[in-house]
């Protein structure tokens, strides 16, 4: 037989729940204002010992109240906030199990895709997804399953929100982490939010991309081009994060194709118009000169990716001597002269002439054709102050670097410095002899189709 004192406990569990399940829903929202207030932080056995061991019936009438009502927004966030003591409380991995058993990872990822729920809402669903991913391999499998990195990949994507799009991010790191079986499925995802509108998401997808990257061990053929798009943003937080990643990048098989790729961002073509008017001596492709306040606001996306890849060429040159000569072989000292020579953006003129200054330090090869083809009043110029160069060349000048013919692929190179060597640069082939690209393979080219797969390369 119960006791007076168990009876008295039971009692006013049944009165509690009799209470919900007749209140209206202004009732119930502040019923649940109290719940909050008095359990945040309490223990599973705390809970059990507030409910008299009944603790699973109000979470059961919590979460079919969820998803009954979830598309109306009505006290969702509160709704949300109780479930998570649930969830979040110590030993509480039999709520959890009661919790995904009823669908309750599914309506969670469905709250991202509505519009007509509050961003902090989405927020709150954000969380409770972190707690059940947290929870273990087979939980990440199941929200992996259950089409969950799409929604919340587009979730990060069309937030407003950066304090939420960052809760995305680490609910992405989440899945990325201790799940072998949908890992590449998620790296996919996160290449497929380059491309996007948010600067927010796409820093937090290059982020992210680079630790997955090394949890991947291979490389998506789209990575490439995805990567170099973003150099054209015109923020410099997104740049830096997408630089990162390329240091990174050039360490598996896609070095060739990343260091082509930034060697022609150096020179992007200028379309054939009746609006574009040569500023110098010659009407060279290469010479990017723009009379027109239109055309110049119509290319600044190219002119932006063309300073970001001038500044990431200078940054993997310092970092790796073998990328910077593998880089001459490229022309890149033709390239970094033609963006010097484009007057209509300061910054691309500014950073060929920072890296191309590097260059000319290092490679004594480098130095004599650049000296060669300036003339010494330039070079004069060029060495005094490279950062500022742009600001003191007149229009002569220009042409010269402009159209330069300088062409340092052939011959024979060395690395000024500590033990450096000279060493002959290769006709062909990749790579050259002084450096060996550790053979990885590669995924094989396919569509970024978010759809859960099995393990190991998705096919």
């Amino acid at each position: 037989m119960t006791s007076i004192k168990e009876q008295a406990a039971i009692s006013r569990l049944l009165s509690f729940l009799q209470d919900w399940d007749n209140a209206g829903k202004v009732a119930r929202s502040h019923i649940l204002d109290n719940f909050i207030e008095n359990n945040q932080g309490k223990t599973a056995s705390e809970l059990e010992q507030e409910f008299s061991l009944g603790a699973s019936l109000f979470l059961v009438r919590l979460t079919t109240w969820l998803r009954l009502t979830y598309m109306t927004g009505s006290s969702l966030e509160k709704v949300l906030k109780s479930i998570g003591i649930f969830l979040t409380s110590v030993n509480s991995n039999r709520y959890l199990i009661e919790f995904l058993e009823v669908g309750g990872a599914l309506t969670l990822l469905e709250t991202l895709g509505m519009e007509t729920i509050k961003e902090e809402d989405k927020k709150e669903s954000i969380k409770l997804l972190q707690v059940i991913a947290n929870s273990g391999r087979k939980y990440k499998e199941l929200i992996c399953e259950s089409y969950g990195v799409r929604s919340i990949a587009e979730f990060l994507a069309k937030s407003k929100s950066e304090e939420t799009q960052e809760e995305v991010q680490v609910l992405l790191d989440s899945l990325v982490h201790g799940n072998p079986k949908y890992q590449n499925q998620v790296y996919k995802g996160l290449i497929t939010l380059l491309p996007s509108v948010s600067p927010k998401a796409q820093q937090l997808a290059l982020q992210t991309l680079r630790s997955a990257q090394s949890i991947i061990g291979v490389t998506h053929p789209s990575i490439v081009d995805c990567v170099l798009n973003v150099l054209r943003s015109m923020h410099l937080e997104v740049q830096y994060e997408a630089i990162e990643l390329i240091k990174d990048l050039v360490n598996y098989d896609v070095c060739e194709a990343l260091l082509i790729g930034l060697v022609d961002l150096l020179t992007p073509p200028i379309p054939e118009t009746s609006e574009l008017q040569p500023k110098t001596l010659s009407s060279d492709p290469t010479a990017l000169q723009l009379t027109s306040p239109h055309q110049r606001a119509a290319h600044l996306p190219a002119f932006l990716q063309q300073a970001a890849a001038a500044k990431a060429i200078g940054v993997l040159a310092r970092g790796n001597t073998s990328l910077a000569e593998e880089m001459l072989r490229l022309r890149v000292v033709h390239s970094l002269m033609a963006a010097m020579g484009n007057v209509d953006h300061s910054n691309s003129q500014r950073q060929a002439s920072l890296t191309l200054e590097y260059l000319v330090r290092i490679f004594p090869v480098v130095e004599e054709h650049v000296q060669k083809c300036m003339g010494a009043e330039l070079y004069k110029l060029f060495r005094s102050n490279a950062e500022d160069l742009h600001m003191k060349i007149d229009s002569v000048q220009v042409d010269i670097l402009a159209t330069n013919k300088v062409n340092v692929a052939r011959g024979a190179w060395g690395a000024r410095g500590p033990g450096a060597r000279v060493q002959p640069a290769p006709d062909s082939g990749w790579p050259p002899a002084s450096r060996t690209v550790p053979a990885r393979p590669g995924l094989q080219q396919q569509e970024l189709l978010l759809l859960p797969s099995g393990s190991g390369a998705a096919a």
